[in-house]
């Protein structure tokens, strides 16, 4: 059945444009880097030599980070390839019951996985792109495994409107930073505001329906992706003998501890309720594949293979960290979001935030970060305005996570475990973000009037 329409019309230049000459992330990093540098001393007073201090000494602002992000990537690797989540994913990947469905199913499932977690989120969209290509193998579909992969990037998109959003977690802590400004701001009126919930819902399902009509017609090269789906050599037990092979082997080892893990999980939950972040994701990605695994052996050996996905993240996070070093200590923020604060008015101050939040977010990829150096610019002018502060950190989150679909920083871990460059995805995403800002506009007005 034809598939071309008028989405797949719009889609197929900018993909042909991407795929021809978007160069490679390490490449738009360093473009990105220029841009950062040129800003700096054209609108700031910032001398070459003090921006490149400010550069140079961000370089170690996302160690930790980084570190946690790898952490991420190789647990939930390693446990996306014990027996049991592949039986898991593989049975999910049966239920869509056409070709359009697929890509369809693979952005709601990315999504709301990412509002619980948005690092689970990433893993959990990589590794259903993947398992739904193979079953579109089995089932001789035409699915065409980029876009499988844009679709589950795709649900990203609403991760700071989820559990673990930092801004809104920020403001809701006791002691921020801004405590003195706006006081505390609850998640109910953000996270849990039935508005964000609703808006999270309409986005999520409008990018489920945008997906399915950016497929290629089945005239065209349909990219199934055999190259990507490379067939792993099935794990072994260690071929040693003796006591040492009986413990390598030994799966009540392993049990042992990652029940010791899940104790901690326990009393974690018990005392904090049900609270999460990005240790806690990692904690608990350890502890179910060390549950799962045949034996400590087999558990290392998933660990090992999954190494590999954390080389694009080791060589360019220091680098995005260094830009947001140069942003914050320069005072480029300041002077941006203040272009877009200058002239807001009450009811426009959030729209203004999101479009400053999403041109930010180029340059500092980082929620949190960027929330640390917008947000006091804005809740400042919100507090003279007389507007919501809880609808100005949304709006700034919404931002953020809007150009995502446009930034390479988060594309990464998903493409590492999907196998992909981004030149193969950043075609359809753009149309996301094209797409998906009308919503957000139109929303965010609806909201404005109704708040």
């Amino acid at each position: 059945m034809k598939q071309s329409g008028f989405l797949n019309s719009i889609t197929r230049p900018f993909v042909a444009i991407v795929e021809r000459h978007y160069p490679d992330p390490f490449i738009f990093l360093i473009f990105l880097t220029a841009a950062a540098f040129l800003l700096a001393l054209t609108l700031t007073e910032t001398t070459f030599s003090e921006a490149a201090w400010a550069w140079g000494g961000g370089l170690s602002l996302l160690l930790s980070f980084m570190t946690q992000i790898c952490l991420t990537l190789i647990a939930g690797h390693a446990l996306a390839h014990t027996d049991f989540v592949q039986r898991l994913l593989k049975r999910s990947a049966q239920l869509p019951r056409s070709e359009a469905q697929c890509y369809a199913w693979v952005a709601l499932v990315s999504g709301t996985c990412t509002f619980i977690s948005w690092a689970l989120g990433l893993v959990a969209g990589a590794l259903m792109a993947k398992q739904l290509a193979k079953v579109g193998e089995e089932r001789q579909w035409r699915l065409h495994y980029p876009l499988l992969v844009a679709s589950a990037y795709s649900g990203f998109i609403v991760w700071h409107m989820g559990y673990s959003g930092s801004a809104p977690l920020f403001v809701a802590t006791e002691g921020h930073a801004l405590q003195g400004l706006v006081g505390l701001i609850p998640v109910s009126d953000t996270i849990f505001a039935p508005w964000n919930i609703l808006t999270a819902v309409i986005i999520l399902v409008a990018v489920a329906l945008v997906c399915p009509h950016m497929r290629p017609s089945t005239d065209e090269s349909i990219v199934i992706g055999q190259d990507k789906l490379k067939r792993e050599t099935p794990l072994v037990s260690n071929p040693s003998s003796g006591l040492a092979s009986r413990l390598n082997n030994a799966r009540s080892l392993s049990f042992l501890l990652g029940a010791a893990v899940l104790t901690y999980l326990s009393l974690w939950f018990a005392r904090e309720g049900l609270s999460l972040n990005l240790n806690i994701v990692n904690w608990s990605f350890l502890a179910a594949g060390l549950l799962l695994a045949r034996s400590p052996f087999h558990y290392a050996e998933l660990i090992a293979r999954a190494v590999h996905t954390t080389a694009p993240i080791l060589l360019q996070f220091p680098f995005y960290a260094a830009i947001m070093g140069l942003m914050t200590d320069t005072g480029l923020v300041s002077v941006i979001s203040s272009w877009f604060t200058g002239f807001a008015t009450q009811d426009t101050l959030p729209l203004w935030g999101f479009l400053s939040g999403g041109l930010i977010n180029l340059f500092i990829p980082s929620g949190g970060a960027q929330w640390v150096v917008q947000g006091p610019v804005f809740l400042e002018a919100a507090s003279d305005l007389g507007t919501d502060p809880a609808l100005v950190v949304m709006s700034i989150a919404y931002g953020d996570q809007w150009s995502n679909m446009i930034q390479p920083f988060w594309a990464m871990p998903l493409l590492a475990i999907a196998g992909l460059h981004l030149r193969e995805i950043m075609g359809y995403t753009f149309i996301i973000f094209v797409s998906i800002r009308s919503h957000f506009n139109s929303l965010s007005h609806c909201f404005i009037k109704f708040n």
